[in-house]
């Protein structure tokens, strides 16, 4: 069966914010694919960069996604690229997703460019310019609709992520 709603996106765009708010107004379970990562890992995302790679971490991402497509009931929020995998992009397909959009000016303000996000630790509006060139393609193939968060309170966002999920599943 799966997750009723998957929440992708770049850096910055909620995922996590809005996917618990969501999962918290229909009432189902919410889980995010980098916190499962670090449970599993037993550390952060940015020592696992450091320590192992990027490459090492990825392969965690996908192991969590797996297990997630396939437990998760509920709101499940995916890491930034995890979507840049092609076997997770084959996991979405069937999936209601919501592609959470935002503008750098909107990212910036919300993760601050933190070095607790390893791909942004450069020059980090550049990187997520770069960042976002390859994947925003990605985040609009796999997705079943797209809810622009710039400058939006995450009430108003959830609203609209929820009518848009609501149609979805009466048009299914």
């Amino acid at each position: 069966m799966g997750p009723r709603l998957v929440v992708i996106g770049p850096p910055g765009a909620g995922k996590s914010t809005i996917g618990r708010l969501t999962a918290d107004r229909l009432a189902v379970a919410f889980a995010d694919s980098d916190d499962a990562v670090e449970q599993g890992a037993g550390r952060s995302i940015a020592d696992i960069f450091v320590d192992d790679g990027e490459a090492a971490f990825r392969d965690l991402e996908r192991a969590a996604v797996v297990e997630l497509m396939g437990t998760a009931q509920g709101v499940v929020a995916l890491g930034g690229g995890a979507v840049l995998d092609p076997r997770t992009e084959a996991d979405l397909r069937g999936h209601a997703v919501v592609f959470l959009d935002v503008g750098i000016a909107d990212a910036a303000k919300r993760v601050g460019f933190a070095t607790s996000r390893p791909l942004l630790a450069i020059n980090p509006r550049a990187q997520w310019t770069a960042l976002m060139t390859p994947r925003r393609p990605v985040y609009e193939r796999v997705a079943t609709f797209r809810v622009d968060t710039a400058g939006r309170e995450p009430g108003d966002v959830v609203d609209e992520v929820v009518e848009q999920l609501l149609c979805h599943e009466g048009g299914s």
